[in-house]
């Protein structure tokens, strides 16, 4: 599984409707309303790069009061002391 996380910037009249339609959008797993640089966050997880981009430029941008997306992709870091991680992409 590959998690993006998107910075989003909203109408500030919309936030709450926004923060539900993107809460609703497929491959979105988590939306947070957050004070600071941006309005909302999303985390989207999906199987494959490819989906991120179309989660994003065909689900979130179009969602009603969104202005403006930065996505980035997370890679899962772990502790010095976990002998057992194993870094994979699409697990």
């Amino acid at each position: 599984m590959i998690t993006a996380i998107v910075l989003i910037q909203a109408e500030n009249s919309r936030i709450p409707e926004t923060a539900q339609a993107l809460a609703d959008t497929a491959g979105v797993a988590e939306v947070y309303s957050c004070a600071g640089d941006v309005d909302l966050i999303a985390i989207v997880r999906v199987r494959d790069h490819e989906r991120i981009a179309e989660v994003v430029t065909s689900g979130i941008d179009k969602v009603d009061g969104v202005l403006r997306t930065t996505t980035h992709i997370a890679f899962k870091s772990y502790s010095s002391a976990d002998v057992e991680a194993g870094f994979s992409l699409g697990e």
